[in-house]
């Protein structure tokens, strides 16, 4: 039986009392309003940070949308390019804003939100393109965004947090940029879905607001028939975890993504990278946005934020 978290048990029993149906019964357009609205009542007052610039920035695709968000202070700054959650079909700058104004302010780092294309308008590779161009584009103009290139940081939730992995192969693999630090919260990392904590949690959205049953449905319309052995849309499939970038990886114990984040943790760790693993008891995926509501989930933007200074600070 799972011991919930007494505030994480008010917050699912107050969207239980909201009704609605779980991600895998919506198409991708109520399941966009139906993220919206959830992240609505998820958001407190907005933390303040130096400055917040909307831009867009050259992609394959075309132009990517980005939320550039600066601390106070004279810089140059470290700087966390962040990729949100959302299943690759849901999700975008907004929704995330104000767990990227709690990064920076709390990191003293640049934030550099990435609206990337999403499924399954745009299927995979469109989010990691989007998502490493992203990073690229910030190493290369680092003297006018006042960063410093050799501090630089992937990170992102659930669906992001997939994203950065790969995005951290990608940089590899493709000579650059170098990252200091990959900021890995509730990744999703093998379509194949078929942990213990994935069966365990097999049909129970919206009860614990993601299940087996929802992953399937985001994977589904994120990748191509053949694209399930790709390790950039897989990243726990990656034939070789050396020379990637120090790890801080965060899972939820009441989350079907629980076991592949862990076992991801552990596969780096065992290729020689450094990795820094830790479980949130009682909660369930998405805690990490609900700091307004939640202490673990503002303990957890707090262990966040101190690993981004450790790697990325001054």
């Amino acid at each position: 039986m799972v011991q919930l978290d007494p505030q994480m048990k008010a917050v699912l029993d107050q969207a239980a009392a909201a009704g609605g149906k779980p991600f895998h019964q919506m198409t991708p357009v109520e399941a966009r309003q139906a993220i919206d609205t959830m992240f609505a009542a998820f958001r407190g007052t907005a933390v303040d940070v130096g400055k917040v610039e909307d831009r867009k920035i050259p992609g394959s695709g075309g132009q990517i949308p980005v939320r550039v968000y600066s601390p106070t202070g004279t810089g140059p700054f470290g700087a966390l390019i962040y990729f949100h959650g959302g299943g690759w079909v849901i999700g975008n700058i907004e929704t995330h804003d104000a767990t990227c104004r709690e990064l920076t302010a709390g990191a003293g780092c640049v934030t550099i939100s990435v609206d990337y294309r999403l499924a399954p308008e745009h299927k995979f590779p469109a989010g990691p393109e989007d998502c490493y161009a992203a990073t690229r584009w910030a190493a290369d103009n680092a003297r006018s965004l006042n960063i410093d290139p050799n501090r630089l940081a992937v990170g992102g939730d659930s669906a992001g947090g997939n994203l950065a992995a790969a995005v951290a192969l990608m940089a590899r693999d493709r000579r650059g940029p170098k990252l200091a630090l990959q900021l890995l919260i509730y990744p999703a990392t093998d379509c194949a879905d078929d942990t213990p904590s994935q069966r365990e949690f097999a049909q129970v959205s919206p009860d614990y607001i993601l299940s087996r049953a929802d992953m399937e449905w985001f994977w589904r319309h994120y990748l191509g028939p053949n694209d399930k052995s790709n390790p950039i849309a897989c990243p726990a499939l990656a034939k070789n975890f050396t020379d990637l970038p120090p790890a801080f990886v965060l899972t939820a114990e009441v989350d079907p993504l629980r076991d592949e984040g862990e076992a991801y943790a552990e596969a780096l760790r065992k290729a020689g990278v450094k990795v820094k693993l830790k479980r949130y008891n009682g909660v369930c995926h998405g805690f990490f946005s609900m700091a307004s509501m939640i202490d673990k989930g503002r303990q957890a933007v707090a262990d966040a934020c101190q690993e981004l200074r450790s790697a990325i600070g001054r």
